[in-house]
C-alpha cells in the first residue's frame, strides 16, 4: 500500500469511524476522482477525492443535502462534506433508461419544479461540469438567464481562449434581446441542473438516483431543454411530463435552442471542439 492510499484509508476511517478494507476507482466525477468504499460490515460508501488547493467538493456536498431535506429527488445521502473528501451512500442499479425508468423520471422532475422561491438563482455560488456556476438573485428570469447564465460562461470561454471575440459579441447582443425570444415564468423553479445520461441511475425500470447536480432556482424549461441535448430521455419522458406538469407551445420548435445555448456554452468552456461552432449555429438561426 503506497503512502497516498494509507493516508486515503486513515483519512475515511477518521471521518466515518471506521476503516475501509477495499478502495477502488469508479468512472465520472469532474469536480474529483471518484471511488468506491467498502466496508467488512458489508457498507459500501462512494467518495470523491479533490485536486488541491482549488478543491471545492463541499459545494457538491451542500447541494446533495438542500435536495436530501427540501426534496423527495433521489440523490446520494451525505456522509462527510469538506472540500477535499466528499463521502455519500452508493446508490444501487446499472440498468439501462428504459420506458418505465422515463416515465418515472417526469414524475420525479415534475414534481421538483413544483418547489418554488421568490426570486431566480440560489443562495450561494453552485457548480456545473466542475465550473463555478453564479447565482445572483434576480427577480427576472430574463436577466438571470442573461447575466448568471450566457454571459457568464461566455466570457470564461473567452478567457480560456475556447471562443472568439467575434462569438462572445455576438453572444452579447443576442443576450440584450432575450426579452423578444423568451418569456418570464410565473415562479422560479428548483432545477436539479446536470440532468444527462451519466447523473441519472436506474435500477428495475425507476430512478434510484440523480447525481452530480448543479441546483439553482430557474426556469423549468432550461432543464427540458438540456435532457434533449444529449438525449438523456425520449418522447415518453417529455409525454408524461406533459400531462403532469405541462409544456408551453414552442418550446421545441424555438426556446429549446435558446436554452441549449448555455450547456453548449459549458462544454465549450470545457472542451472546445465542435462546441463553439454549435454556439454558432444557433445564434445564426435567430439571426445574430
Amino acid at each position: 500500500m503506497t503512502m497516498m492510499n494509507q493516508n486515503l484509508y486513515n483519512d475515511i476511517e477518521k471521518a466515518v469511524g471506521k476503516r475501509p478494507f477495499n478502495i477502488k476507482p469508479l468512472s465520472g466525477g469532474c469536480v474529483g476522482e471518484v471511488i468506491r468504499i467498502d466496508f467488512q460490515d458489508n457498507e459500501t460508501l462512494v467518495g470523491k477525492i479533490g485536486n488541491g488547493s482549488n478543491s471545492s467538493l463541499s459545494i457538491e456536498g451542500n447541494m446533495l443535502d438542500y435536495l436530501n431535506r427540501h426534496t423527495k429527488l433521489p440523490v446520494p445521502r451525505v456522509v462527510h462534506n469538506s472540500d477535499q473528501l466528499l463521502i455519500m451512500t452508493f446508490i444501487e442499479g446499472n440498468d439501462p433508461i428504459d420506458y418505465h425508468a422515463a416515465q418515472d423520471a417526469a414524475k420525479l422532475l415534475a414534481d421538483l419544479h413544483r418547489i418554488n422561491a421568490s426570486q431566480f438563482g440560489f443562495d450561494y455560488p453552485t457548480l456545473i461540469g466542475g465550473l463555478h456556476q453564479p447565482n445572483a438573485k434576480n427577480d427576472s428570469w430574463i436577466d438571470f438567464f442573461a447575466q448568471e447564465r450566457l454571459l457568464y460562461m461566455a466570457k470564461d470561454a473567452l478567457n480560456a481562449s475556447r471562443i472568439s471575440s467575434k462569438l462572445m459579441s455576438r453572444i452579447e447582443a443576442f443576450a440584450g434581446d432575450l426579452h423578444q425570444f423568451i418569456a418570464e415564468p410565473a415562479k422560479p423553479s428548483l432545477l436539479h441542473g446536470d440532468i444527462w445520461g451519466g447523473n441519472v441511475i436506474v435500477q428495475d425500470g425507476k430512478i434510484s438516483g440523480f447525481i452530480d447536480p448543479a441546483i439553482y432556482f430557474g426556469h423549468p424549461e432550461i432543464e427540458l431543454a438540456f435532457i434533449t441535448l444529449f438525449s438523456t430521455f425520449g418522447s415518453e419522458f417529455f409525454n408524461a411530463y406533459d400531462e403532469d406538469y405541462g409544456i408551453e407551445p414552442r418550446f421545441f420548435t424555438e426556446r429549446r435552442d435558446i436554452y441549449n445555448l448555455y450547456p453548449l456554452l459549458v462544454h465549450s468552456r470545457l472542451f472546445g471542439g465542435h462546441y463553439p461552432f454549435q454556439v454558432e449555429s444557433t445564434l445564426k438561426r435567430f439571426g445574430y
